[in-house]
């Protein structure tokens, strides 16, 4: 926990945690209590030592609400509000270094999938292919790992609770990434075991320029739903509108430290984009009974444009370039 009291940020921590604790903020302040303690109980003591008994405290969306309400009750004068505004806007533009680590992510699971996909085989169940892919991760040193849907279970952008076994002609679509130095990858890619149909192909030649059209149109200063606009139109002008009748999300959601940060590119975010943002770049398009076909990979937005962090497919059969 960590608050400013003129300029000056505050840390508290488990006494049992004070070593590691101190190595983290060096010269700040750091408080502790012993396990029979109360965290809040030293919060309070030192909100009243700073004269902010009667602050306002901003707490950001991913505490425990059990913390936000032990925080309350310990302080029964101060405002508690949410500060994700002001933490999402701090994480949503990466540094030069931030990017850096992500990109190595986007790296490993691009060589994973490299390595994994020529092992798909006829008799397969989807669990067994996520424990390769898995592995692989671990291989490299790194936590990670994948959603797999074969055939009609694509259909479905995050799958069934049934497992689906893979037959020749089936549709694969590997959703996954890992974790370097906290800071993670998020990619998809949609293949096909053995010969795809015309159908398959076209689907999946909409995707490919659904996502490229985003990526043309992303850069600082546009609105967040433009882009994702941008995507729809070449996919209700594929014929598989419209609106949202078979691309069924969002086009892209923030990235970081986390697989899903704020900003999303979503229709009603207004919010112009800024230089140094990620975010996915995910269209897709499902059709129940048959088949899903969804291609992501991690977008930055330069100071002109915007990049994907991995080359994109160029066919149904390719992974990366």
């Amino acid at each position: 926990m960590v608050l400013p009291a003129k300029g000056e940020p505050w840390f508290i921590a488990p006494k049992f945690e004070e070593s590691r604790a101190a190595e983290q903020v060096g010269p700040s302040p750091l408080s502790t209590w012993e396990e029979n303690e109360s965290p809040y109980d030293v919060l309070r003591k030192g909100m009243l030592e700073r004269g902010l008994a009667a602050a306002t405290i901003g707490i950001e969306e991913t505490t425990r609400y059990f913390v936000t309400e032990g925080v309350g009750r310990g302080l029964g004068q101060a405002k508690i509000v949410n500060g994700t505004p002001v933490t999402a806007e701090c994480r949503a533009v990466k540094s030069p270094a931030e990017i850096a680590l992500m990109q190595v992510a986007n790296d490993i699971t691009a060589e994973v999938y490299r390595q994994a996909v020529p092992m798909l085989q006829p008799g397969m169940t989807e669990r067994e292919f996520g424990r390769i892919l898995s592995k692989k991760f671990s291989d490299f040193g790194v936590s990670g790992g994948a959603l797999v849907l074969f055939g009609e279970a694509s259909a479905h952008p995050h799958g069934l609770e049934k497992e689906s076994t893979l037959r020749e002609g089936d549709i694969v679509l590997i959703d996954g990434g890992c974790t370097v130095e906290e800071y993670v990858s998020d990619v998809t890619r949609t293949t096909v075991l053995g010969k795809p149909t015309d159908r398959m192909v076209a689907i999946f030649d909409a995707v490919l320029r659904a996502q490229q059209t985003a990526l043309r149109a992303a850069r600082p200063g546009i609105p967040a739903e433009a882009v994702d606009a941008a995507a729809r139109n070449v996919i209700d002008e594929s014929g598989f509108g419209p609106d949202y009748r078979y691309f069924t999300h969002r086009l892209g959601h923030g990235i970081g430290m986390e697989g899903h940060e704020w900003f999303y590119l979503v229709r009603g975010n207004t919010r112009p984009e800024m230089e140094g943002e990620t975010h996915s770049n995910e269209p897709g398009i499902y059709i129940p009974g048959e088949f899903g076909v969804r291609i992501e990979d991690e977008m930055v937005i330069t100071g002109d444009g915007a990049k994907l962090m991995l080359p994109s497919p160029t066919s149904l059969g390719s992974m990366f370039g």
